[in-house]
This record gives structure tokens, C-alpha cells and sequence, in this order.
């Protein structure tokens, strides 16, 4: 018998064949058989093979053998006006501080972006010729820039006998070696560049590395970049498709930008040579940066031209540029003829005073006014919140883009402001891989986010509301979990990378408590700070530092797109004790946690171990997740205050987790409850909680 004639008697079979009772009705399948609870974070293998190394463990700390490469880049540039061309020469070490040997270098050619044919999830503001690469070579030696297909090595061959490279047209490229870079050595990388600044229509925004006609610039992911090989995957070979933007390598840039004289250049580092390139009175506003809270101006609105706005120049009428920028995974700048300098400054705990420059277009005066405080407060805010900002300035700039982020600089409105700026922290501080994991990068940001809103509005922090909202999207078949390549994310990528973490983080305030929460992660921060963070690091960290067994919380939130979907069945009351019946429908569990009312009057209130009072009439009482992980879908959560009765009960008075229908969360059902679920699915707030009033 064929494969074919068998699978057509099986399938025969199965359609001729009694169906059992349970299987006609799914609804009450899942109803009567016990709830499997998943307590273990999976181990994929490449984080098996990570804790074999010993370079990560299950204390979520960078483990003993922890390795990651260092780069040591020196760019020089120069920008045309009048083609809107960008020309740079770069020479990169590679410090191999892994124990293998390198038999290639991946490269990262972000600009290709631009290219008509290569592939890209968003739309491009216009699009040029890419990157075109003129010269690279390795060690001296140069690769060839158009090699013939590669053909698949038969095991026990000779190695490629010619350096040739691989994808130039794409954003991702390989240099194939025929020396490889041994372990703990060291190779140079030289390469000769150029690409057109992509247009951007006048006035619109939003649109990242782009320019105004020819008087203002953003350039970002605009040199080869070495990409990352780490302990978990060797190199990050994933291809730059727009939404998703950095995984990088640490290192040392020493950058220099040539530009006409009468244009200001803003960018990642400290600037080297302000004598060459500032006017003397220009250096000696700058010489009171840090002397108040006030923003100060450096170049003002009409101030133009070679010798006003800057240095006079060279016989060329040009100017260099020239800054350096040490432990950061990235540079970018942006330069013009036109733009506004303005400083302010911050205090950063532990630091001292550090420099904030704003750069914008004159007719921009009014949106950036609140530049300086805005960022003022974020650093500030954001270094107590998780470590102290370790970079010496930060620059803001006016351009298209409205909200991009860069080590010391960001492309910003003010409204993104303290959004571009937390990102100083994650990747730029802690180089989370963006790419695969944006939750860890986006979502962690949206979440502190709204932490510094409160702040900066002077009101107290509130979270409830957020875990349980994403009951609502629980079950959409476009959602992919957390742990999904970002890259690939889908339809519903923004939620996935940007609005899931802060459901997640406010569900795990509500189980351990949001300060609790906050003090982990500042630890975390701190432990991977300048490293390579996955998942389960961040996971285990977190368990170890709140000394609680969250693998299952991890499980359902990073793994998974289940829900709690909690409920209250009954309420029995019998002398002095209350038994209230709860339910989760869903397989996420979660603690039982209730906010009981009582009469004004009545027999004294005794005392649960388990209890908190809130008021002379309302207590909050809560059960463990463990309760749950027999397999139960219902738990009996007894109360005993004594001899008064029982008002009122609330399931989750906090809002904390994931459920769809919160009408059946009170006892004695309130029938005007369903008109007050609210909320939308990206916005920062929480969505109306009701029991938070």
C-alpha cells in the first residue's frame, strides 16, 4: 500500500468513526479537564549552549566565561550639499575576544535600505542608489567586491583561497576570510564608502536618516558597521527590514565630519577641536553650559555663514568636525546651515552636570522651547529610576525624523522627547538585541515611560489597569508572542515590540509589587550594563532578585499569548465565613487577589494572616499562584473576618491581570460595569480600572 492509499483509508477511517461525547463540544472539554499550568521556562539551544560555556547562567548575571567583541572604529566624512552625498573612509579593529576563530565578518549596510530591490517592511521616504562601496579590505589586503557565486564547500576542502565579500546590495553582507581571525586576535577592517542622503518632501516628519532639500541633514546607520557575533547565535546575520533597528558591538569611535564652514554639526561623542570649528564667542557661551538650570543660546537665529555661525575654514571654505565617543554601540549626526543652538543641562546622581544641545530650524523655536526640561527630566528621572546616565552629553536635533534614537543623540520632537531618551538606557546602556527582542528594548521603554510621565505631571504612579486590558487582544490570531523574531513580528508588530512589556511589567507589579519590580530591574540594568542581555537573563536575573519562582509568569507572558480570564462564580456565606468562588478560563494563572467591602457596622473585624486592611470597611486579601498549579480551575478563597457580613467582593481590584470581560470580576453583579472598560491598545496610560477609584 502506497503512502497516498494509506492516508486516504486513514482519513476515511477517522470520518466513519464514532466521535466521542467531549469532542462535540469543545467549550466543555476544556471546562471539565484540569488545567495544565507550564511551570519551566523553555531552554532553546542556543541558551542550552550558553550555559554549558559558562558565559550565562541561572543567576541571569553575565556568567564567569562571558565574552563579547570590541571594536575600535576611526570614520572620516564629508558631506556635498550640493549632491546631498555623504563620502567616508573608515578604518575598524576587530578585538576576537570569543574562543573561536572568525572565518568571516558580517557587515551591516543599513543604507541599502534605500535601494529599489531590497526587501523592507515600511515605507522609505524616497529612495537612492544605497550604499555603494568602493574599497574594503582586510589586514591590507583588498577583498573582492564582486566575486563569483559561492559555491558550497565539500567537507574536508581547502578554504576559499581569494577574500571576497557577499551581499553588497543588501543590508547584511559577508566577508569571507582566507585567514580567519584567531581566538583573541585581532584584524582591521578598512573600507571606502558613499550614498546619497534620501530626500524627505519639506515639512514632513517622521521619517528616519533623511534630509530638508540641501540645508539639513539626519545621518544614522550610515557606515559598515561590524555586526554583533555573540555566545548565542555567532553573528547577527538578521537583515535591517526598517522597524527593527539595533544590535551592536561596543566600542571606541573616533569620528570626523567635514562639512562647509557655516554649518553645524551635532553627533554622537565630545567634540575634540571647538576651536577650530566654533567662533570665540561661541565657545565662550559654551563655556557656561553648565552653569544653570536655564537654556542658554550658543548660535543664534541670525547668525549665518562661515566665520558667524562657525569657524571661518579652511582655504576650502570647510570645517572638520572632529569627535570621539568611547564604550557606544553607534554614531550619528545631523548638520545644517540654518540650525539654532541652544545648552542646557542635567545632574546626574553620582556624575555631576552633563550638557544638553539642542539643535533646531528657526521656525522650529516654538516646538523645541521645552527641549531643555524634558530631557532634563528624563535623564535625571531615569537615572535614579535604574543607574546613573554614564554619557557624557546628549544632543537633540530638528530634522524629519521625530523620534529616533542613537548613543548621546537623538533625532526628536520634544513630544518623543522622553521616549528617545530612555532608549539611552536600553540598548544604548544595556545592548538588548532589538532585532529579535523588542520587547526588551521598545517595551521596557513604553513602561518607564509612563513611570516619568507621573513624575513629571508630580502625581503618584499608576499602573492598574494595564495588565488586564491585554485580556482584550489575548486570542488574536495575528499577535505573535514576545519571543517571536521581532523582525517578523506581523501585523501586529507595535504591540508585540512597543505596547505588551508594560501589560507584562504591570502584571508583575501585581504580584510582587511595583516597587519591588523597579528595584529588580535597576539591578538588572546594572549587571548587564554594556553587555548582551537575552530573555532568560533577564528572566532568571529577576527571579533572583525577587526571590520568587517566576518561570510560569515568564512562561505565559513571553511564550505565549494566553490570558487569565478571571471570574467570580459565587458567594456563599455561612456564619462567619464567606466563600468566595473564583475561576480562570484561561490558561495564564495568576494570584486570587480580593478587595472585600463590609457593612460601617457590625461584630469587630478579626484579623487574616493573609489580609490588608485598607480601610475601617474594605481589606485586600490575596492567595498565591500556587493555588492553582494542581490543575484546578476554581478555587475556593475563604474569608473569615468574624461575625460581619460580607457587602461586596472584587476579583483583581487592581486591574493587574490579563482578562476579556470584567463585569463578572464583582459580587453582587453591577449591571452599569461593562460601559466602563476602556483604553486603547498603544497609548501610554492605563486603561479605567474599576477598582481604582
Amino acid at each position: 500500500m502506497n503512502a497516498r492509499s494509506w492516508f486516504a483509508l486513514s482519513l476515511a477511517a477517522a470520518f466513519a468513526a464514532p466521535v466521542p461525547a467531549l469532542a462535540q463540544s469543545p467549550g466543555a472539554t476544556e471546562a471539565s479537564l484540569p488545567r495544565p499550568i507550564q511551570r519551566a521556562l523553555p531552554h532553546t539551544d542556543m541558551i542550552r549552549r550558553a550555559w554549558e560555556a559558562g558565559t550565562r547562567g541561572p543567576t541571569g548575571r553575565p556568567g564567569p566565561k562571558y565574552w563579547q567583541l570590541w571594536m575600535d572604529y576611526t570614520i572620516h566624512a564629508s558631506l556635498d550639499p550640493t549632491t546631498s552625498t555623504v563620502t567616508g573612509r573608515e578604518t575598524a579593529v576587530i578585538h576576537n575576544n570569543s574562543n573561536s576563530a572568525l572565518t568571516s565578518i558580517q557587515l551591516r549596510l543599513d543604507q541599502n535600505i534605500f535601494a529599489p530591490d531590497v526587501p523592507k517592511l515600511e515605507s522609505v521616504p524616497s529612495l537612492t542608489g544605497g550604499m555603494k562601496i568602493s574599497r574594503l579590505a582586510v589586514n591590507g589586503q583588498d577583498v573582492n567586491l564582486d566575486p563569483p557565486p559561492m559555491r558550497r564547500r565539500r567537507r574536508g576542502a581547502q578554504p576559499q583561497a581569494q577574500l571576497a565579500v557577499y551581499g553588497l546590495d543588501q543590508t547584511s553582507a559577508r566577508i569571507v576570510l582566507t585567514n580567519p581571525i584567531p581566538a583573541h586576535g585581532v584584524d582591521t577592517l578598512q573600507a571606502d564608502w558613499s550614498f546619497e542622503v534620501p530626500l524627505v518632501p519639506a515639512g514632513e516628519r517622521g521619517e528616519r536618516m533623511g534630509r530638508w532639500a540641501d540645508s539639513l541633514y539626519q545621518v544614522g546607520q550610515w557606515y559598515p558597521r561590524v555586526a554583533v557575533y555573540d555566545d548565542l547565535r555567532g553573528w547577527d546575520t538578521d537583515p535591517y527590514l526598517g522597524p527593527s533597528e539595533f544590535y551592536n558591538n561596543f566600542g571606541h569611535f573616533d569620528v570626523t565630519i567635514d562639512v562647509p564652514a557655516g554649518w553645524i554639526v551635532g553627533a554622537t561623542g565630545v567634540l575634540q577641536n571647538p576651536d577650530q570649528v566654533l567662533t570665540a564667542a561661541e565657545r565662550e557661551r559654551l563655556s557656561h553650559a553648565l552653569d544653570a538650570d536655564t537654556t542658554l543660546n550658543v548660535v543664534p537665529a541670525g547668525v549665518r555663514g562661515p566665520g558667524k555661525s562657525t569657524a571661518a575654514g579652511n582655504s576650502e571654505g570647510r570645517v572638520s568636525w572632529h569627535f570621539v565617543a568611547d564604550t557606544v554601540g553607534d554614531v550619528a549626526w545631523a548638520t545644517s546651515n540654518q540650525f539654532v543652538w541652544d545648552v542646557s543641562r542635567a545632574t546626574i546622581p553620582g556624575k555631576g552636570r552633563v550638557p544638553i544641545n539642542i539643535l533646531y530650524l528657526p521656525g522650529d523655536a516654538q516646538r523645541y522651547a521645552d527641549a531643555g526640561p524634558t530631557v532634563r527630566h528624563a535623564l535625571q528621572f531615569y537615572s535614579k529610576l535604574w543607574m546613573p546616565y554614564t554619557f557624557p552629553q546628549l544632543t537633540i536635533v530638528d530634522g524629519p525624523e521625530m523620534g529616533m534614537e542613537y548613543p548621546m543623540f537623538i533625532m526628536s520632537s520634544v513630544g518623543a522627547a522622553d521616549h528617545e531618551t530612555g532608549h539611552q538606557w536600553w540598548p544604548m546602556m544595556v545592548g538588548t538585541n532589538e532585532t529579535w527582542y523588542g520587547f526588551m528594548d521598545e517595551g521596557f521603554n513604553q513602561y518607564m515611560n509612563i513611570l516619568s510621565r507621573d513624575d513629571r505631571m508630580g502625581r503618584p504612579v499608576n499602573l492598574d489597569g494595564l495588565g488586564q486590558s491585554y485580556g482584550r487582544i489575548s486570542g488574536n490570531e495575528r499577535e505573535a508572542p514576545l519571543m517571536w523574531d521581532a523582525n517578523y513580528g506581523g501585523p501586529m508588530y507595535s504591540f508585540q515590540a512597543y505596547s505588551k512589556a508594560p501589560m507584562m511589567l504591570s502584571a508583575l507589579g501585581g504580584v510582587v509589587g511595583d516597587s519591588a519590580v523597579w528595584r529588580a530591574m535597576s539591578g538588572y540594568a546594572k549587571a548587564w550594563r554594556f553587555k548582551h542581555p537575552s530573555p532568560w537573563d533577564y528572566a532568571y536575573f529577576m527571579d533572583n532578585a525577587l526571590g520568587r519562582d517566576l518561570d510560569w509568569f515568564w512562561y505565559y507572558w513571553l511564550f505565549t499569548t494566553d490570558a487569565v480570564d478571571g471570574s467570580i462564580q459565587k458567594v456563599v456565606q455561612s456564619g462567619s465565613r464567606t466563600t468566595v468562588t473564583v475561576r480562570q478560563d484561561g490558561d495564564m494563572p495568576s494570584p486570587v487577589v480580593l478587595k472585600v467591602f463590609f457593612p460601617a457596622t457590625g461584630p469587630a473585624l478579626r484579623p487574616m494572616a493573609n489580609a490588608t486592611m485598607v480601610s475601617d470597611t474594605s481589606a485586600i486579601v490575596r492567595w498565591p499562584v500556587d493555588v492553582w498549579f494542581a490543575g484546578n480551575r476554581t478555587f475556593d478563597a475563604v474569608l473569615d473576618f468574624g461575625g460581619r457580613k460580607v457587602d461586596k467582593v472584587m476579583l483583581d481590584p487592581g486591574c493587574r491581570f490579563p482578562d476579556n470581560d470584567i463585569t463578572d470580576n464583582v459580587w453582587p453583579r453591577e449591571p452599569g460595569l461593562a460601559q466602563q472598560q476602556g483604553g486603547g491598545f498603544f497609548g501610554f496610560g492605563s486603561s479605567r480600572c474599576y477598582g481604582s477609584g
